[in-house]
């Protein structure tokens, strides 16, 4: 595909992205199968965080993603530490990436920031996957992003 060919395909090559190849038809016809494809594909959840953007809703893909890579977290001092900074980021009251769940899974998480397990976020992972599954992604395969984006593609 030629850099000319598509505004949304330039976004995604850009060395700021740090993606060197383009995304393929295939993957991109995937993410309507399923959210799950969408978020577990390689370039999914970056041009869905970038679609969240438009929505002011990029906060959620952020801390889904930052969950993911929390529960692979071995060290008991670097779980804590990250752990706190989720906390910072997400989760207390006027975060400046605060998320919206409700308040038994934030006070649980409040409960337990100060030993925080590997699943301490997984009841608010689980709420933001809800939101985005069941709000953002229809709008998201609906949006001119999305279909500028696959046609794009199959034009090619």
């Amino acid at each position: 595909m030629s850099p000319n060919t598509c505004w949304l395909c330039k976004i995604f090559r850009g060395e700021e992205n740090g993606i060197s190849s383009k995304v393929s038809l295939e993957e991109v016809l995937q993410w309507s199968q399923s959210f799950e494809k969408l978020v577990t594909s390689k370039y999914g959840p970056m041009i869905y965080k970038t679609y969240l953007k438009t929505e002011h809703s990029d906060e959620n893909i952020d801390f889904w993603l930052a969950c993911e890579a929390y529960k692979k977290i071995t060290s008991e001092r670097k779980r804590i530490s990250m752990a706190r900074k989720l906390f910072a980021s997400y989760i207390q009251p006027q975060a400046p990436n605060e998320i919206n769940i409700d308040s038994p899974a934030r006070n649980a998480i409040i409960r337990n920031i100060q030993k925080p397990t590997q699943s301490c976020f997984d009841e608010a992972q689980r709420i933001i996957y809800m939101h985005m599954e069941r709000d953002s992604y229809p709008r998201f395969l609906e949006s001119q992003f999305y279909q500028k984006l696959k046609h794009s593609l199959q034009t090619n």
